[in-house]
């Protein structure tokens, strides 16, 4: 590993520097309780995460959530990036902060990192909650083509700003609080791990219980993708849609989204006791 973890306390939040095989992930811990690892969306940080973190530990669960290589301060080799490098990131942090099991929640890009997670390790994999959970059924072509010029800040404020609602957010929300915090560099190198892996080898996780949050409106990942892992997956899963939102969810509708989390976390077996502060 490339050093020792180093932490700083501020605002109750700690910040800490993980070490992984070529560098190092920026790690934000917050809270006392249950383990809750975090993993935001495509070429995201996780700032996109801070009204769930401040939820979920208000009603005592520990959250740690991760910006992946190349985002944020976070570094790392994205030359050859796979789904499961990703995914061992993640289990690099559990093991760094002495967790044993965990509950994993992914965001958009993040939730396939997660499902992977649960792939490669299922017994450390408590339960999932998937945050726009695509997969199967492709977007329509207007919003997957939004996508890159999201990314593009090159152009005009009011272009992205057109592109940022096509692709992540219900005609009715507002699309500037995510006209900053784009990383076009760790979106290409995620897109391709995504591309080489084979969905199979993901898209069920484990047998954990999981939870699946879609957005009605979610034109990138449509409502049909939840609908499709609920219908065909064995182990207890449960579905929540929310009105009013998109792709994004987290910022267009964060309380429906904190309250279907930690509905399901409290509703989870007491499998995390021994991991709580």
């Amino acid at each position: 590993m490339s050093g020792p973890i180093v932490g700083r306390i501020e605002s109750k939040e700690l910040r800490l520097r993980i070490p992984i095989d070529s560098g190092e992930l920026n790690v934000s811990v917050k809270g006392v309780g249950p383990p809750v690892l975090l993993h935001p969306s495509l070429g995201r940080s996780i700032v996109d995460f801070d009204p769930l973190m401040e939820a979920l530990t208000f009603a005592g669960f520990r959250c740690i959530a991760i910006d992946p290589r190349g985002i944020g301060t976070s570094t790392g080799d994205v030359s050859d990036l796979t789904m499961t490098t990703l995914a061992h990131d993640v289990l690099r942090v559990a093991e760094a902060l002495s967790i044993d099991d965990f509950v994993a929640v992914g965001h958009a890009f993040g939730n396939r990192v997660m499902r992977t997670v649960a792939s490669v390790a299922p017994d450390r994999v408590a339960g999932l909650a998937l945050l726009g959970a695509g997969g199967r059924v492709p977007g329509d072509p207007e919003a997957r083509e939004a996508v890159g010029r999201c990314f593009d800040t090159s152009l005009p404020i009011d272009e992205r700003l057109a592109a940022i609602s096509t692709a992540f957010f219900a005609p009715s929300n507002d699309p500037r609080v995510w006209l900053d915090g784009w990383y076009p560099v760790a979106k290409v190198a995620q897109q391709r791990a995504l591309i080489d892996s084979d969905w199979t080898s993901w898209w069920f996780a484990n047998d954990a219980p999981l939870l699946v949050v879609q957005g009605l409106q979610d034109r990138t990942a449509p409502p049909a993708n939840g609908r499709l892992l609920a219908a065909e997956r064995q182990a207890p899963t449960h579905l929540t849609e929310i009105d009013g939102a998109g792709h994004a969810l987290l910022p267009e509708q964060p309380e429906d989204v904190a309250r279907a989390v930690i509905e399901f976390l409290r509703d989870l077996p007491l499998w995390s006791m021994s991991n709580a502060d």
